[in-house]
């Protein structure tokens, strides 16, 4: 009972603390203050399976390896590290000063020190049938047993892989991938995914589920900004208001910090046309854009074994090579999105991505005479003859799909839009149900294999992500080489040619690359852009 009073009692003190304005009380404690729309799904990081629970777990925790600005793997708890010849089996060194965060299960209540064997049982835990982690596939596929994770001493901790995966060091700067103490996570079971201990930055303090959840600055990181330790923050502090308008005027009142995204509804009232601040706002925060891995594409299904394909006019080449001709994406982004996103005319591969060249890969341009001439060739000159195709989307991407379906009129071709809820559309592409449906793909990890491997024969549905039934054997042959070729730029000349591969085809209609748009309060410095739009604390600094 005296514990459950003391708790009560601090939980009080803390939440005075952070409901301030600003976020600073008297003492000068500096908090960072953000909202979310959606409640933080788990604190796990096996369970880091969405973007505000990959937030969240990337304050609390750390991984071997940490990306930088520009997604290269750097060393986080891991120092250095060593791949064999045969690209089979990773060494990694580690450094001895990082510590879980203080907890009572461990001796005196004071973190011990992250060894090898943390992370061998770490790693082993995604894919342990009894934890049924959603971040199973990131090991599941690579190695073949718990016996593939070795601590070959307190320092030492060893992946033996079943083949090469040349992306692997970034795969492992997932989230994921953290470290987690046995000793804690046994205890807690379940119920880790709110009590955990990690060795991050930010250590957890507080959770009302939908309400407010609070992280304290951990006094005893590792981490150092030059002779500072970091993080310079002394609690970051998050809400969950649903409505994103009345979240908005929360950061125009000051009460946030940080806004992530522009909504629709206030779209216009933020940004211009040209995607400039309006003169409304202008000086009042910051407003950064910035790359963000995500292609936003319209899918064809190409598999002519199915039967949806085998009637429909998207069938043939040059139908789907006019409908790529033929919709102008500029002006969809301009008029759509307030000019966030780049216009998609390289290949499936994002800008943004590492290797991403719009030089060496050739997708389409706005060119409706050329769709027109495409047209006529198929058998269908302004698309007379033309059976009407259905067109797939979601309620949210309802007004992107309707400019398509109108510039599609233009051609002369015929589209009826279907809305589905997302989840039921999904569903329909894993079957390969849908003939012509609106997707994205968002980035997994930092390498182009990541949206090559959509392409894959052997990723076609059940048993992966080919929505569209795309299958070349000189695909696949390349997509195969990839894995053994560890040069970086080597290896990119093998992405370039497989994306071309896939423009050609034209199974998939790349319509923007996404961009991060990201608002800050002016006192407000160190928040890093990145193109996995991952939010990094450690270093922001609140005047």
């Amino acid at each position: 009972m005296r514990r459950i009073i003391s708790d009560i009692f601090w939980i009080l003190c803390l939440l005075t603390i952070v409901s301030c304005k600003g976020g600073d009380d008297s003492a000068g404690k500096k908090v960072f203050n953000i909202n979310l729309d959606q409640n933080v799904t788990s604190l796990d990081p096996a369970f880091a399976r969405n973007q505000n629970a990959i937030w969240m777990i990337n304050q609390i925790f750390n991984g071997l390896v940490q990306v930088d600005n520009a997604l290269n793997p750097i060393p986080c708890i891991a120092k250095t590290w060593q791949m064999s010849n045969d690209g089979l089996t990773y060494t990694f060194n580690l450094r001895d000063d990082v510590y879980f965060q203080d907890d009572p299960l461990f001796k005196a209540g004071k973190g011990r020190k992250v060894v090898a064997a943390d992370f061998a049982y770490s790693f082993y835990r995604l894919i342990d049938p009894k934890v049924a982690s959603s971040g199973g596939w990131i090991f599941s596929d690579k190695v073949k047993d718990a016996n593939g994770f070795k601590a070959l001493n307190d320092s030492t901790f060893q992946i033996t892989l079943l083949k090469p995966f040349p992306a692997f060091m970034q795969l492992l700067t997932a989230q994921y991938c953290s470290v987690v103490p046995k000793e804690v996570v046994e205890h807690y079971g379940k119920d880790f995914r709110n009590h955990p201990v990690g060795t991050g930055p930010f250590k957890f303090k507080y959770w009302k589920e939908d309400e407010i959840l609070v992280l304290l600055k951990n006094e005893n990181y590792w981490e150092k900004d030059g002779q500072v330790r970091l993080p310079y923050l002394d609690a970051v502090k998050v809400t969950f208001i649903t409505d994103k308008q009345s979240a908005f005027m929360n950061f125009i009142k000051k009460e946030l910090d940080f806004f992530n995204s522009v909504d629709g509804s206030y779209r216009d009232d933020i940004l211009t046309k040209s995607g400039k601040m309006t003169s409304k706002y202008k000086g009042e925060f910051q407003l950064i854009k910035g790359p963000y891995l995500c292609t936003e594409y319209v899918g064809i299904l190409v598999d002519t074994s199915k039967t949806i394909v085998q009637n429909s006019p998207l069938r043939f080449k040059k139908v789907r090579q006019a409908i790529n001709y033929g919709i102008d994406k500029p002006k969809l982004i301009k008029y759509l999105r307030n000019s966030v996103g780049v216009p998609a005319t390289a290949g499936f591969i994002p800008k943004g991505m590492p290797g991403f060249d719009s030089a060496r890969v050739k997708g389409y341009d706005y060119n409706p005479v050329m769709a027109a001439k495409l047209l006529a060739e198929a058998g269908y000159p302004n698309g007379k003859g033309m059976p009407e195709v259905t067109l797939s989307t979601s309620t949210t991407y309802k007004d992107l799909i309707e400019f398509i379906q109108g510039e599609l009129s233009n051609l002369g071709i015929k589209a009826k839009v279907d809305v589905s809820p997302s989840a039921s559309l999904r569903d329909m592409m894993a079957k390969n149900e849908v003939n012509f449906f609106r997707g994205s793909w968002i980035a997994d990890y930092p390498d182009g294999e990541n949206y090559l491997s959509v392409f894959y024969s052997k990723n076609r549905v059940p048993f992966g992500p080919n929505y569209t039934g795309y299958f070349n054997d000189e695909f696949d042959k390349l997509f195969e080489q990839s894995y053994f070729e560890s040069d970086a730029k080597k290896r990119y000349e093998l992405y370039y040619k497989m994306d071309n591969m896939v423009m050609e085809n034209a199974s998939v209609v790349p319509i923007l690359y996404d961009q991060s748009v990201v608002m800050l309060q002016n006192n407000i410095s160190g928040y890093p852009i990145n193109p996995l739009s991952l939010m990094i604390l450690k270093r922001v600094k609140k005047k």
